[in-house]
Order: structure tokens, then sequence, then C-alpha cells
């Protein structure tokens, strides 16, 4: 029986990848079980597995900026750790990856092989530990990186936009940003059928099909709770000033998937409402 590690397990997609690993011999670890950053703890953990899915990330862009030294602890040196550990015992690695390696310049979705210029700490140290595991695990690993994710085990954006929804008449949300909105659940489920097809190593892009803005996003949660979406404003990034710069344009291509004979991610309005269904955005 396959057995498997998930790092960083009790944040939003490590609890829906234990969901769809259910009935399997899995070991879920979180932050105070596993310190990424430990090369011997990694050694540790990672023996006796087939399959470790690196879930942990230091995932504050803004405070990146000024923590750029902890961010890279996480993003980068984790990441190497478990690709070497891996390598080492003949595992398979997931690590879990992000659109902030791309510049967000682009005006169509961007390949797997499109070369990454990442604008900010966030987006450099995820970058480094994408090579880290393409240089220590390269027959062994997959590289999936996603985007604008939300679950029901965190906070994500439509709750946020519900839980303003609740108390101000409207609210403004940039629409000078796109990318694609991602449900957890999806993701997990499309790591799960991606290793159980044995797909080839390599880069595959985990999001939800399609495109959209922020704006547009609100919109679809206010309509999906049954509000009036026109209570949405738009407005543009210059509003919003942060200390971290966001790419404009990060949406993902997905050929990948169907060059490994698999189905990508269902369109992000499918997605979307099936999450609304299940209380995703449901304010705590």
């Amino acid at each position: 029986m396959t057995r498997y590690l998930i790092a960083g397990a009790a944040g939003m997609l490590g609890r829906d990848l234990q969901d769809a690993l259910v009935g399997r011999d899995v070991t879920a670890v979180d932050r105070s079980e596993l310190d990424i950053t430990d090369l011997a703890a990694v050694q540790k953990a990672v023996a006796g597995h087939d399959v470790i899915i690196n879930a942990a990330a230091y995932t504050a862009v803004d405070a990146a900026e000024e923590n750029e030294a902890a961010a890279y602890a996480v993003n980068a040196i984790g990441p190497r750790n478990l690709a070497l550990a891996a390598a080492a015992a003949g595992a398979k690695l997931v690590q879990i990856s992000t659109d902030y390696v791309f510049d967000g310049t682009g005006n169509s979705p961007y390949a797997e092989d499109t070369e990454i210029d990442p604008l900010n700490a966030y987006g450099r140290t995820k970058a480094a530990g994408e090579q880290f595991v393409l240089t220590e695990n390269p027959a062994g690993s997959y590289i999936v990186r996603t985007a604008w994710l939300y679950g029901a085990h965190g906070p994500n954006f439509g709750r946020t936009m519900l839980t303003l929804a609740a108390g101000r008449d409207t609210v403004s949300v940039v629409a000078d940003q796109f990318g694609q909105p991602t449900w957890t659940v999806d993701l997990a489920r499309q790591i799960v059928a991606m290793l159980d097809a044995d797909a080839p190593a390599g880069i595959y892009h985990g999001t939800n099909a399609g495109q959209t803005n922020w704006f547009g996003f609100a919109k679809a949660v206010f309509a999906s709770a049954g509000l009036d979406p026109e209570r949405v404003l738009p407005t543009d990034g210059r509003s919003f000033v942060r200390p971290a710069p966001r790419p404009a344009y990060s949406v993902l291509g997905h050929d990948a998937w169907a060059a490994a004979g698999l189905s990508p991610m269902r369109p992000w309005t499918e997605a979307l409402a099936d999450a609304a269904d299940h209380g995703a955005f449901t304010p705590s």
C-alpha cells in the first residue's frame, strides 16, 4: 500500500488533501510536528513513505517583503530538504507552487515551460523552491502551481467579501488583476488523480479553468449567496497599495494535463457554485 506524507496538513489545502486521501495510509503533519527547514527532521519523517506532498509554505505575501529570509527558509530550503529526502528514499514529491513565479506582464495563459520572473519576495522564494526540487529530485517530483486559492478550512476571499457585505452597502474590489479562483477541494482531488495515474514528473498548473478578475470573483460570490452582485463596485490596484507588487495577469495554461492523459480542472464558475453549496464562504 502506498504511504503518503502531507506536510502543512493543517492548512486549507492540507485539510482537503487529507479528505481526498481518506481510506489510504496517510501521515499528516503540521508545522508543530515537522519543521521542513530542519533536514534531519525531514529525513526522519520521510523515511518509509512513498509520496510526499508539500502543502507547507510561508504565504504572507506582504510580510515576505520585510522578512524574505524567513520566507526563503520555508519556501526554498524546506522544499530542498524534502526533495533531498525524497530522492534518498525513492519517493515521489509534490511541491505546491504559485502563479507568483511569473511577472504578470503576459496577456495569454502562461504555459508550464514559460521562463519564470517573479515580481516580489514571496514569488522569488517560491521560485527558488521550484528550482531546488527540480535539481535535487528531477525524476520523482511534481511542481503544481496554483493561484487564488479558497477553501472551507481557512480565511478566504469569498468569506471576506460576505463578511464585508454584512456591514456595508457596497464593496469596492480591484478589476485590473486577472487570475483563476481555485477551490482547494478541486486542487486536492486533481493532485490525487495525478498521482494515481502515475503521471510523468514535471510542472503542472493546478487552477480551475477560465479566468476573471477580483471584481468578477467578488460578484460571483455575492450572487452565490443570494446577494445583489451590483453591490460590488470596480476599482483599480492603485486604490489598494500594498508592500508587495501583485502580477496584473497570472492566468495559467493547462497543457500538461492533456499531455499526461488527464483532464484539466473544471471551470472556476462551476467550482465556486459547488464550494458555496458546501459552505466554503460562510462567515465564521
